[in-house]
């Protein structure tokens, strides 16, 4: 979810509203706002009505503000409609920029639920992720539509249950519903919402053998000095690449890998 113009300065006002709220109310409260965010962002993409009338840059801020509590008051948490009403406030580059945005602050505030266990909550929802990519039948299963969000939701539930933190269980289940194109789409942006919670990046790292402590404590921190902050690694093991290491972070590549290598070798050769 990439905002622009208007929207961009939005959304950077509004993550720094959350991170003071969240501060004041606490890890647990954490949970229960992101939740609620998440409602808010639904009900403005299943309102189209509600979501012009928000986004209106012919209405005044504070009259948007108050028409949403008027209607939400004691439907949703009180920190969650603070962050609503002070996000309608704002111009919005597209209409449904504002639910985007409403949607992303629930991911962080769901990050922020984790507490401590960060590092492993974006270590699930990779694990997740690769379950759903080797498995068809679930990965259709999950992105059905004639099946409701309720009944697919219930099936993250089984699937996870008390195997998998709460923070991780709540994300799973929100990209059945959000504005991702793909279930693991939204896997994917979440794993690097949940480390920039603590100021890190996220590496996809595909090598040929298990690294062992020493390669990923070595790798982990070369790739912090590149990209001057913490990065945290989910590692692939890939035998088709012989050799060497792959890494994605973000938009880059980095690719050592002795199949990569031979592809040079013989692009040289015939060139």
């Amino acid at each position: 979810m990439q905002s622009r113009g208007a929207s961009a300065d939005a959304v950077a006002t509004l993550r720094e509203k959350l991170g003071q709220a969240l501060d004041d109310a606490g890890t647990r409260k954490a949970a229960q706002v992101g939740e609620g965010l998440f409602s808010l962002a639904d009900l403005l993409r299943s309102t189209p009505s509600l979501r012009r009338v928000l986004t209106d840059v012919s209405v005044a801020g504070e009259a948007k503000a108050a028409l949403l509590r008027e209607l939400l008051a004691d439907k949703v948490d009180p920190v969650s409609l603070d962050l609503a009403a002070a996000a309608v406030e704002h111009r919005w580059t597209a209409a449904r920029d504002l639910a985007d945005a409403l949607e992303r602050l629930s991911e962080i505030a769901i990050a922020r639920s984790a507490g401590g266990n960060v590092d492993r909550l974006v270590d699930e929802l990779f694990s997740v992720g690769r379950v759903i990519d080797g498995s068809p039948d679930l990965r259709s299963t999950l992105s059905d539509p004639t099946r409701s969000v309720e009944d697919r939701a219930g099936l993250v539930e089984g699937l996870l249950g008390r195997k998998a933190l709460a923070a991780t269980v709540t994300l799973v289940k929100q990209s059945l519903g959000g504005g991702y194109r793909s279930v693991t789409v939204a896997l994917e942006e979440y794993q690097s919402v949940a480390a920039a919670v603590q100021d890190e990046r996220v590496a996809e790292v595909r090598s040929a053998h298990e690294l062992t402590d020493a390669d990923r404590e070595r790798l982990e921190q070369a790739l912090a000095r590149q990209y001057g902050r913490d990065v945290h690694l989910n590692v692939v093991v890939d035998p088709s690449l012989l050799g060497g290491l792959r890494v994605e972070i973000g938009d880059d590549v980095i690719d050592g890998s002795v199949v990569a290598r031979l592809d040079q070798a013989r692009r040289m050769l015939a060139g």
